[in-house]
């Protein structure tokens, strides 16, 4: 059998064969160029060539430049031709038609924290580039970055005066305190601002949780969604656009749902939900910036486990049924799979991802020690989490971004 395979693969050296798999696409060019008719020839050689030597060389070469450009490919490729993939994004235009969610200015969510300190400006150590603004200090900050495109902010209050937080939060909707007058200063000065905002008692209650306890330290669920539902309330009819409770007590969607049905006004609120909140390291600068941090313990009891996808599945189910007009994940990032279950779960609303306050910070570290260009991470950060279903970001690079997506 080796012999016959021998004799049946071998050719004359003078006349390698064409279909030869270890033959180089050079040699094949340099084959056809000795059958170039055209070639310089050497004395001895037929002085004169007929009309049909030449037509037939003509033909004989243009089969073997066919068969060679055949060959050629089939070196160049292994599989059917579908393998062909690189001239479907070798331009940069190319390259944007390949992505099913493009990033653009509207949607994006900007976080404000507005503090109840009227002239304050301070930057937060721990979050770059970011700051706690009195009111005084939010149209002059704005109004350059609305003229650039800012669609929409979020607002986090947050209350410095001393005796102001207490055990229920009462700060939290007070008609003079920082949120309150935001809402109604932004709508006068940018009516074209969408203004959303975080609906939550941490800020305001004296242990920092993010509702109303029992004597035993535990959250009273309960009291705690009839408070939190009625500062959402309170938000609404100061005229935000959208109220976001990030409490995560049970059954609060419904509550607020329910007291924006009985006030006439469910038609012009959008009720967006923290629904798969997770409990996590990622939200320390956020604590130094809103002065939240517990007193003490920790949020795991309402916040759901980093590995509690069931969990979050369910709460994202079970906040739609209650009247969920978006649904939010936060953290981003590390929670890939959540959005893309709250896509799966939701098909039909908006999912909204917050890219929070730690992720944002890690991103600007490494940046700063040389690991990678900032601006290509925080695009390659929010590609990622737009295809993994998110159609709304919140994120605090919204001001950089205002500029690279006009650039």
């Amino acid at each position: 059998m080796h012999q016959q395979e021998q004799q049946s693969g071998s050719t004359s050296a003078s006349n390698p064969p064409l279909d030869d798999d270890n033959m180089s696409f050079s040699s094949l060019v340099q084959d056809l160029s000795l059958r170039d008719p055209n070639a310089p020839r050497r004395r001895g050689d037929a002085s004169v060539s007929t009309i049909d030597d030449r037509a037939s060389r003509t033909s004989h070469i243009s089969r073997a430049m066919s068969y060679a450009s055949t060959a050629a490919t089939s070196v160049s490729i292994s599989g059917d031709i579908s393998s062909q993939l690189h001239g479907g994004y070798a331009h940069p235009l190319a390259r944007s038609w390949q992505a099913e969610r493009q990033l653009t200015k509207s949607m994006l969510i900007y976080p404000l924290f507005v503090s109840d300190n009227d002239d304050e400006e301070v930057l937060i150590p721990s979050l770059p580039n970011q700051y706690r603004r009195g009111i005084n200090k939010l149209v002059p900050f704005l109004e350059p970055l609305v003229h650039k495109g800012l669609r929409s902010v979020i607002l986090f209050g947050v209350p410095l005066k001393p005796g102001t937080k207490d055990a229920l939060g009462t700060a939290a909707d007070d008609p003079e305190g920082p949120v309150i007058r935001s809402i109604r200063l932004l709508r006068q000065r940018f009516p074209q601002l969408y203004i959303t905002v975080d609906v939550c008692l941490c800020e305001y209650t004296s242990h920092g949780h993010c509702g109303i306890l029992r004597d035993d330290g535990s959250l009273n669920n309960q009291l705690s969604v009839d408070r939190i539902s009625d500062v959402a309330l309170a938000y609404a009819k100061a005229g935000a656009h959208c109220v976001a409770p990030s409490d995560m007590n049970d059954g609060r969607i419904r509550a607020i749902k329910l007291k924006l049905i009985e006030e006439g006004i469910v038609h012009r609120v959008t009720l967006m939900s923290y629904a798969a909140k997770f409990s996590g390291c990622l939200y320390g600068p956020f604590r130094d910036a809103a002065g939240s941090c517990p007193s003490f313990g920790d949020r795991k009891c309402y916040q759901l486990p980093p590995g509690g996808r069931g969990l979050a599945r369910r709460a994202i189910v079970r906040d739609i049924n209650e009247g969920a007009d978006i649904i939010m994940v936060k953290p981003a990032s590390q929670y890939l799979d959540i959005i893309s279950d709250a896509k799966e779960l939701g098909k039909d609303l908006p999912i909204a991802a917050y890219q929070v306050s730690g992720e944002f910070a890690m991103i600007h570290a490494a940046a700063k020690a040389g690991v990678f260009d900032l601006k290509a991470m925080a695009f390659e950060a929010t590609e990622g989490i737009l295809r993994a279903g998110a159609t709304i970001i919140i994120s605090y690079f919204v001001p950089e971004f205002l500029d690279w997506l006009s650039t």
